[in-house]
């Protein structure tokens, strides 16, 4: 077992011992290390009411309870930049997600996803629902509800496509000019996908477009998997173009529109053009 990358399970058959002093012991790590990986959500607690992310330390355990340990040392060190807040409607938020920051978070931590951030910095503080997902490497709009009712509004409008998702892309090479946008409907995962992109500007003298694409579908990787498969990798993309550590992914989200399930009213969000692509 590696002392920086391990699990522990541990079953309770005792009563009033403390969490922390538990997972010190049986793990061999300090108590400031768990205290971190806790407060990190590395830690969860399977009880009576189900299994959830355990934070405090002087949680009292009861016998039949079992303690999970998901330790590893460098997604605890893990450090990325700070969203910014877009808009705050009460019961949902609108978010810019920054390269690098989870979506939400794994049984390994959630210290830096958006739906953590967004629990621990708004004001007043609130539970985080996601009901939506960017890309690790992706930047831009992301939604998070702060209700369940709402998170279940907000996930079906997605589900029946009433939202409306505008993405910046940057791609390698010159990508054709026509009247209409270039439909990409190549299945993924045997699932139906399709992608529309309109060419926005070109750069000759980096052989770059910018692009402007919107899905009806939401499938993984879709715009980058659909450009990558017509010879239009996304630039900085390492997995399904040639990126290197140089560039991160030039893939933005920059537009939601949707009916707000609270007034029924239109909103739209857009990105400032400084959080997005730019060819120069």
């Amino acid at each position: 077992m590696s002392k920086d990358h391990f699990e522990c399970h541990l079953d309770i058959t005792t009563c009033n011992e403390a969490a922390a002093d538990l997972l010190a012991v049986t793990s061999g790590l300090s108590k400031s290390r768990v205290k971190q990986a806790m407060q990190k959500g590395a830690v969860w607690l399977t009880s009576r009411r189900g299994t959830q992310r355990l934070r405090r330390m002087d949680r009292v355990m009861q016998s039949g309870d079992k303690l999970h340990l998901y330790y590893n040392e460098k997604i605890l060190l893990s450090e990325v930049d700070p969203p910014q807040l877009i808009a705050d409607e009460g019961g949902y938020s609108v978010w810019y997600k920054p390269y690098g920051m989870l979506s939400q978070g794994s049984k390994w931590g959630d210290h830096f996803s958006i739906n953590r951030w967004a629990e621990q910095h708004l004001t007043p503080q609130r539970p985080a629902f996601v009901v939506h997902r960017l890309d690790r490497a992706a930047t831009g709009l992301i939604l998070i509800a702060h209700q369940k009712k709402i998170a279940a509004a907000l996930s079906l409008l997605f589900q029946d496509r009433g939202i409306e998702k505008r993405y910046q892309v940057i791609v390698q090479g010159r990508f054709p000019e026509q009247g209409s946008p270039l439909t990409i409907d190549t299945d993924l995962d045997n699932r139906p996908a399709l992608t529309q992109v309109y060419p926005v500007r070109y750069d000759s003298g980096k052989n770059r477009t910018l692009l402007d694409v919107r899905i009806e579908t939401g499938r993984k990787h879709q715009i980058r998997r659909h450009l990558s498969s017509i010879g239009y990798p996304v630039a900085g993309d390492r997995m399904y173009g040639q990126g290197t550590d140089i560039e991160d992914l030039q893939l933005t989200a920059y537009y939601l529109s949707f009916i707000c399930p609270v007034s029924g009213a239109v909103r739209e969000y857009v990105l400032p053009e400084d959080l997005r692509p730019h060819l120069e």
